[in-house]
């Protein structure tokens, strides 16, 4: 049998298993969805938003790319992020990244990847950016873990500086925050960084004159 059959063969088996716990589960996910957090996370297969928050199909709409990115020409997040915000008017966004990413690790190296060194550029600006308390970091994964870190904290503080969520800030309740899984233990960190109004943000990143119905 080939390989992936196997998908194929375990989605009959869950939408059975399904069913059979609660004959109306299919009914209810056809209706219109309504989630209140929108999750920006990383690519990789070990971090599933909603097998990680124990959440239910429905309950968090999600975009993922490599080391969970926010970076402000990025056409598919804004769509997202505006979507989730305007249309679905999430009051949560989450930027969740995990100890041990790949992308994380590749950008710490000076090595090419092939295309996806564009992308990675982006991290490596972080780095840039905090280079001091890294390079103080003697050991390898721990130098790792705290740029996987601070990474997040940049891609909450790079959603703060978009029109999307400054004219989300005046029409509704919005935050946004920063954690971090770890794959080793399963636990999610909260940062404990959070960002709801324009004054979390430099004044250089502020749209003092947007208006509540203005576009990207």
């Amino acid at each position: 049998m080939e390989k992936h059959l196997n998908l194929l063969n375990g989605n009959k088996r869950w939408a059975l298993a399904k069913v059979q716990d609660d004959p109306q589960f299919f009914t209810r996910l056809q209706a219109i969805q309504r989630p209140e957090y929108l999750w920006i996370g990383c690519s990789d297969s070990r971090v599933p938003a909603n097998e990680v928050t124990n959440t239910a199909p429905g309950d968090i709409f999600v975009h993922r790319n490599i080391a969970n990115m926010v970076v402000h020409t990025d056409m598919n997040l804004l769509s997202v992020l505006d979507y989730a915000v305007t249309v679905l008017k999430v009051k949560h966004v989450i930027v969740c990244g995990h100890y041990g990413c790949g992308g994380v690790k590749a950008a710490m190296e000076s090595q090419s990847f092939g295309f996806v060194d564009s992308w990675l550029r982006n991290i490596k600006d972080v780095y840039v950016k905090h280079f001091k308390e890294l390079e103080a970091i003697a050991d390898i994964e721990s130098r790792s873990d705290r740029l996987v870190e601070l990474n997040v904290i940049e891609q909450a503080r790079n959603l703060a500086k978009t029109k999307i969520v400054q004219r989300a800030w005046k029409n509704n309740e919005l935050k946004v925050h920063a954690w971090v899984y770890g794959l080793n233990n399963g636990i999610i960190k909260d940062l404990d960084v959070v960002y709801n109004e324009v004054s979390d943000i430099d004044s250089i990143y502020r749209y003092n004159n947007l208006q509540p119905t203005d576009q990207i």
